[in-house]
């Protein structure tokens, strides 16, 4: 059985609970739910919908390449909204992040996400 490693990136902030940002096992990387957080200050940056979906998916990018991986071997995400109206908003950013062949997805709307953010999306990628 292969061990599972710990993943994590020191250009993102550590995490704000008893979590890893990502674990690599049995052939798969699995990044936790990541929010809009700084990756400077590790403060909940607020904002438009698409300005919020960006950070989370340049933190999601950022774990991934720490890992020697990238977007492109993502097979799975979950996106959580707290408002589903933001659907169409979150929706237009997250293509420009997989123009090509994305990845199966979930996407739902939670009532209170942890911070007062407005999106969270973990993934599920192939590890390199």
């Amino acid at each position: 059985m292969t061990p599972k490693e710990i993943i994590a990136s020191e250009r993102l902030p550590e995490p704000k609970g008893p979590y890893s940002p990502a674990v690599r096992a049995g052939g798969f990387l699995f990044v936790s739910g990541q929010g809009p957080l700084d990756p400077g200050t590790g403060e909940v940056v607020k904002g438009p919908i698409e300005h919020q979906t960006r950070l989370v998916l340049e933190n999601i990018r950022t774990i991934l390449e720490a890992s020697g991986a990238s977007l492109t071997k993502v097979v799975k995400t979950t996106c959580y909204l707290k408002d589903i109206e933001d659907f169409a908003a979150m929706n237009e950013v997250y293509a420009a992040f997989f123009p090509v062949e994305p990845p199966a997805r979930t996407t739902i709307q939670a009532a209170n996400l942890p911070l007062g953010i407005a999106v969270e999306i973990e993934a599920i990628a192939l590890a390199e």
